[in-house]
């Protein structure tokens, strides 16, 4: 299976090519990781967990980064082992600066062998693209709170971004976000319904009504 994508950071290229080069960093990319040891800046493995159909496929993975140009370029090579399959994927990323930050070309070829790869490629691509896509998510995170970003961490974690696929172009991490309620242009955002505060006005309140309570409207 043949993968790629184009990636867009808010952040310096010399940045994200400290996140992409760190292996803890890495470590905290990969989802369902079990253990993770870093043997030298070169080589490292990882017991992983990788779901698939009702279970979980769990393999031992060796990564060995083949080739670099420094902030450019890299490229790693993984093979993994585990009941049923047989694992090798070659991926690669270049970096280079743009108008608000760095974008990130990258690519991946993942070989499955084994009783897991005679699943073929329509059941094993969407399980690739999760993967993949857990994957980009968490670079957005590491790359924007390595840059500094005010409440990178909690923007992140609550704006998925699209998948990209070849050729296509990455969303800027930081280009949804909301203004901050209260900073210079931002509109005064009303409390929402069901929150339980109500709309507090300074207007002195009208005279009671002598047939009853005023209803009050609360937002």
């Amino acid at each position: 299976m043949n993968i790629d994508g184009v990636r867009s950071f808010a952040a310096p290229r010399e940045t994200v090519w400290e996140v992409l080069n760190d292996p803890q960093r890495m470590a905290e990319l990969m989802p369902g990781v079990e253990s993770f040891e870093v043997q030298d800046d070169r080589h490292w493995k990882a017991n992983v967990k990788i779901p698939l159909g009702l279970g979980g496929l769990r393999m031992a993975i060796n990564f060995e980064k083949v080739e670099e140009r420094r902030p450019e370029f890299a490229r790693l090579s993984a093979k993994g082992t585990g009941v049923g399959a047989l694992m090798n994927m070659d991926t690669s990323f270049e970096l280079s600066e743009e108008a608000e930050g760095t974008s990130m070309r990258w690519a991946a070829d993942v070989k499955i062998a084994g009783p897991v790869g005679s699943m073929g490629q329509r059941v094993l691509q969407p399980i690739v693209n999760q993967q993949v896509q857990s994957v980009l998510n968490a670079l957005d995170r590491q790359v924007m709170e390595a840059a500094g970003a005010p409440g990178a961490a909690a923007a992140s974690a609550g704006a998925p971004h699209g998948a990209s696929g070849a050729g296509g172009g990455g969303q800027n991490p930081l280009g949804s976000m909301p203004p901050t309620p209260g900073a210079p242009g931002a509109s005064p955002q009303p409390p929402s319904p069901g929150s339980g505060v109500a709309d507090v006005s300074t207007e002195t309140p009208p005279p009671a009504d002598p047939q009853g309570p005023t209803q009050t409207n609360q937002d």
